[in-house]
Parts: C-alpha cells; structure tokens; sequence
C-alpha cells in the first residue's frame, strides 16, 4: 500500500489543491448565492470521487482495499451529479439533517445533564451545550440562508485543513518514493 501511495503522491497533492481552492472560494466570495457554492462542492465532490475510483480501477491499490476506494469514488460520483441536477435541494437537504442532528443532539445532551445532575458537578455546562445546539438548529430551521452560510463556511474550513493535510502527506509520500527509488 505505502508503495502504491508513494508512486501516484501527486494524485493525493491535486485532490489536496482542489480541497484548498473550494475552501478559500467559500471563503472569498461570501455575496456568493448558495446555489453558486453547492454547485463548487458538487464539482469538488465529482473530481475527488472521479479521482479515488480511476485509483480503485487503475489496479494500483491492493485488492483487498479496492473496493473501499471504489465505493468513495462511486458515493462522491453520485453526490456530484445529484448536486448539479438539484442543487437547490441539495442545500436545503443538508441543512435540514444537520439541523435535525443538532436538535436531537441538544434535546439528548439536556435529558443526559438532568439523569447526571447527582452524579457529577458542572452539568450545567451539558445544559449549555444543549441548548446551543438547539438554538443552531432552530437558526437553520428559521433563518436557511444565514444557516446555509455558516455551513459552508464551516464546510471551506474543513475542506481548507483536509487540502493542506492531503498535500503535506503527498509530499511525504514523494520524498519516500524518492529514497524508494
């Protein structure tokens, strides 16, 4: 596996550069429309899963771990071609399951400080937590369009940090295959 990942390093440096320019795009150009933004993580999602199922297909990577990789490239695939047939609803999709996660996450971490509120001290910081994430659900239930830009821009944030870590273990992996060579 460590010699197929040192051979094809520049694979994981392109899906890192890609990562890193739709984060700093949800970044740069807030005024944006949400539907412009989901249409950049569309493509983002249809290259790197355009790229993990060549790699899944290529032969390159172990058997036994070609179907992981072809499962990722096909799931990335289809999200990407969802997205542009549908990218209205694509937002609104996401926005309303994670905003169903944090309000059931923040109903559940309020029952979890009330059964605790014996047992240990500081609950009141479990209440807390709670109901900032009821009240981020109810932001996103209310208000979509300042939620959505929250999202995204949590979502750039991540894509920033996942790009430059992808590219740092490419160029580990370069400088292996280099002393390999």
């Amino acid at each position: 596996m460590l010699g197929m990942l040192a051979r094809y390093w520049w694979v994981l440096a392109v899906r890192g550069a890609l990562a890193v320019l739709f984060g700093l795009a949800a970044f740069a150009w807030p005024g944006l429309t949400l539907a412009l933004l989901i249409l950049f993580f569309g493509a983002w999602v249809l290259v790197d899963g355009a790229f993990s199922l060549a790699a899944a297909l290529s032969g390159a990577a172990p058997a036994d771990h070609r179907w992981l990789l072809g499962l990722e490239g096909a799931a990335g695939i289809a999200l990407g071609v969802l997205t542009y047939l549908a990218p209205e609803n694509t937002a609104v999709v996401l926005l309303m399951f994670i905003a169903a996660w944090a309000l059931v996450r923040g109903v559940l971490q309020i029952v979890a400080a009330v059964q605790l509120r014996k047992e240990i001290e500081g609950e009141w910081l479990l209440v807390v937590s709670g109901l900032a994430s009821i009240a981020f659900a109810m932001i996103l239930m209310l208000r979509p369009a300042v939620g959505a830009l929250a999202v995204l821009w949590t979502i750039g944030g991540f894509a920033i940090a996942f790009g430059l870590m992808l590219i740092a273990l490419a160029f580990r992996l370069r400088g292996r295959r280099l002393a390999l060579a």
